[in-house]
């Protein structure tokens, strides 16, 4: 999809992403995948195993980045206008009592996440309304002013993709695929939906880190790709340009690069702008050094990003480096990799036990049969009644059970088995440990959507979430 180039052909230095790469290790950021591209080549690329190029990966709120180029793509059309009101979008969603200020609520104050709500509406949103977020997003009560303070608000996204089906008469995912991804050779997007089917739009979006990366390439070059101009490039700037300014995010240390105004359904950053979802998945665009970086991983917080690409890359910016540096780094890349489990093969014996899933966030139901099967150089795992998991020694084993694939590594410490399942399209993985007839499990960083695994491993995942 984009084409390749060493690092020192463009005026980058193999030593800077050495550095990165180190930095991020040194932080304890678990990366999965990463992408750099200078003056439209990819200069590095890697991936920790078991994740893989071919393979997508979940964007979280990195999705409303694509939703905001629907907005433009309808507006492009004429079919919808920044200072359009919501309740003339969707007049069948307006609740009988809405306020008057929920009927000033405009396209703009949607897109800049200004509507004036007092912290993120989805959840209480979804409380009132079970069945209708657009109607339950107009009953939450407002606090400021429309237009006058940022709020970060899953439920604006999510009202967009309403509006552009409402006004395209067609479906989100449908009109993305058509107008964006086929013309850029994206032919693998994934979307998780709600239980209605209806695609998130802030949040669901599958793609592979190079996907992403050509996304970003598409914004550096005005909306245009494969000679294509696929976006308006008044819409790009206009979407990638500081609308209001931004305060620190709920539960986060304070990051410049979340301080630096937010535009449409993009953050502005003290270097450029970028795309954002949960746990380090990063679609970063610089236009004064022509650079895109495409990261997923699963870190929660991500204080370290952006501000580790400054660090590391920027200084070695136009120095060529060397031949010997970059034959360094591409042998960094090839060997990057998560560690499997470390133990034994073990007994060659069954072992059975009953799942501890007491707390809030297990990912199996308390009480879950677990059965683990020694087979040829691994083990099958059962859970309950409908999962069959292969779990590979030394090596990690896929399987899709349900739809979705799992890939999954595990070995004998003493007389306990421990397995990590890898939820291998998204951030996640569940650490099994089975001892002494009780089985725990427990998410690296649990999921917004659910905790419950089974669902995970389901395609499309369909779900109300919780906030995100």
């Amino acid at each position: 999809m984009l084409p390749r180039s060493t690092p020192a052909a463009v005026g980058v230095s193999g030593r800077s992403v050495l550095e990165l790469l180190d930095r991020l290790e040194e932080q304890g950021v678990e990366c999965h995948s990463i992408m750099v591209v200078r003056r439209g080549h990819v200069v590095a690329e890697g991936w920790w195993a078991p994740y893989s190029a071919e393979r997508p990966h979940l964007l979280y709120s990195l999705t409303k980045s694509f939703t905001s180029i629907a907005v433009g793509l309808a507006i492009d059309d004429g079919l919808l206008a920044l200072d359009d009101r919501l309740v003339d979008v969707l007049p069948d969603h307006v609740p009988d009592d809405v306020s008057e200020q929920g009927r000033r609520i405009t396209v703009h104050h949607l897109l800049s996440m200004t509507a004036g709500h007092p912290e993120d509406s989805l959840e209480e949103a979804w409380r009132l309304e079970p069945d209708d977020l657009v109607k339950g997003f107009l009953r939450v009560p407002f606090a400021d002013a429309e237009g006058t303070r940022h709020t970060y608000d899953n439920s604006t996204t999510y009202i967009l993709a309403r509006m552009v089906e409402r006004v395209t008469g067609r479906d989100l995912r449908e009109l993305l695929d058509e107008r964006l991804f086929k013309p850029m050779g994206i032919d693998h997007a994934e979307w998780d939906t709600v239980a209605s089917g209806a695609a998130f739009g802030f949040h669901g979006l599958h793609l592979t880190t190079e996907a992403v990366a050509a996304f970003g390439e598409l914004l550096l070059r005005g909306g245009r790709s494969h000679g294509r101009q696929l976006v308006p490039r008044e819409w790009v700037e206009l979407a990638t340009s500081r609308h209001i300014e931004t305060l620190p995010l709920p539960n986060w240390a304070p990051n410049p690069d979340f301080l630096s105004g937010y535009g449409y359904q993009f953050w502005m950053s003290r270097h450029g702008y970028h795309g954002h979802g949960s746990f380090g998945q990063y679609c970063v665009v610089v236009p004064e050094h022509e650079l895109v970086i495409a990261v997923a991983g699963s870190v929660n917080p991500t204080n370290e990003l952006p501000g580790l690409f400054w660090d590391c890359l920027f200084p070695g910016l136009d120095d060529p480096g060397s031949a010997e540096d970059d034959e360094i780094l591409a042998e960094r890349l090839r060997r990057l990799s998560l560690a499997p489990v470390p133990g034994s093969v073990g007994p060659e014996r069954s072992v059975e036990a009953n799942a501890d899933g007491s707390s809030w966030d297990s990912p199996l139901p308390d009480g879950t049969a677990v059965v683990v099967d020694a087979t040829d150089g691994g083990w099958l795992l059962r859970l309950g009644s409908d999962l069959e998991i292969p779990v590979g020694y030394g090596e990690w084993r896929e399987s899709s059970p349900l739809g979705r694939p799992i890939v999954a590594t595990g070995a004998w410490q003493g007389d306990t088995f421990v397995a990590d399942l890898y939820v291998i399209t998204s951030p996640h993985r569940v650490r099994l440990v089975v001892d002494a007839g009780t089985a725990t499990a427990a998410w690296n960083v649990v999921p917004l959507t659910t905790p419950n695994l089974e669902l995970h491993l389901r395609a499309p995942l369909m779900t109300r979430p919780d906030v995100s």
